[in-house]
């Protein structure tokens, strides 16, 4: 029997978006199905998403990203998905890496992939103040799993099914910082990670974090990271 695989997208207000990069994911995955987590949004991603003929889910209001790839395990689980692999509706996730992340899992080489800016110099310049963060959080997610981690942050990732089971244990998906945070717990539980290097655009949204707002984030997700590291180590649910 051949694997199945999905790719879900979150999206908030992604109108002007979805339809470039809804037929690239086809031309690259075209045995995949395709999952839009309509994330509350007041324009017309969800008709769009529809008429794309892609799988559609539709939140009632914005809860978050974190929780939007959430709603897509759950549904990859209950659908009974081989492999997923979450990528940005805004254009800064390419396409073209989706084999990159997709061939190690099915080789049985790890059972998360991570896409990573920073293996190789592809020219990705963040900010000063996201740079610094995004270092912080690398030291510590390396620290915790004993993995050098380059880019942490990064949602540009591809799991197994195994993962797909881990992530839908409620009561541990931390919904609102799930980057860093789910390196660690699926650490705990002894899933196996691996970093791909990948090419990424600056996204084309207007920054959601800016000056304070930035350190702002950043506190919440040290904090999020600390909480982590402090709860119980879960176990895998079991279908």
């Amino acid at each position: 029997m051949s694997n199945k695989f999905l790719v879900i997208i979150p999206a908030f207000n992604e109108t002007e978006n979805l339809p470039a990069i809804i037929p690239e994911i086809r031309n690259i995955l075209p045995s995949a199905d395709i999952l839009v987590i309509d994330d509350g949004s007041s324009d017309n991603t969800y008709d769009i998403a529809v008429k794309s003929g892609c799988l559609t889910v539709r939140h009632p209001y914005n809860m978050g990203d974190g929780s939007a790839r959430h709603t897509g395990y759950i549904y990859a689980f209950n659908e009974n998905y081989d492999f997923v692999v979450q990528i940005d509706a805004d254009g800064q996730h390419p396409p073209k890496h989706l084999t990159d992340l997709l061939e190690p899992l099915i080789k049985n080489e790890c059972d998360i992939t991570i896409g990573s800016r920073f293996i190789l110099d592809t020219g990705y310049k963040p900010t000063f103040l996201k740079t610094l963060g995004m270092s912080l959080f690398n030291i510590i997610a390396t620290l915790a799993t004993g993995i050098k981690i380059t880019d942490s942050t990064s949602g540009f990732r591809a799991v197994n099914k195994k993962v797909i089971e881990f992530y839908c244990m409620e009561e541990f998906y931390p919904s609102h910082f799930p980057d860093a945070d789910l390196i660690i717990l699926s650490h705990f539980v002894g899933l196996r990670i691996k970093e791909v290097p990948v090419w990424m655009n600056q996204s084309i949204r207007l920054p959601m974090h800016r000056g304070v707002g930035i350190a702002y984030y950043a506190f919440k997700m040290l904090l999020s990271i600390c909480v982590t590291l402090l709860r119980e180590k879960p176990m895998p649910r079991k279908r």
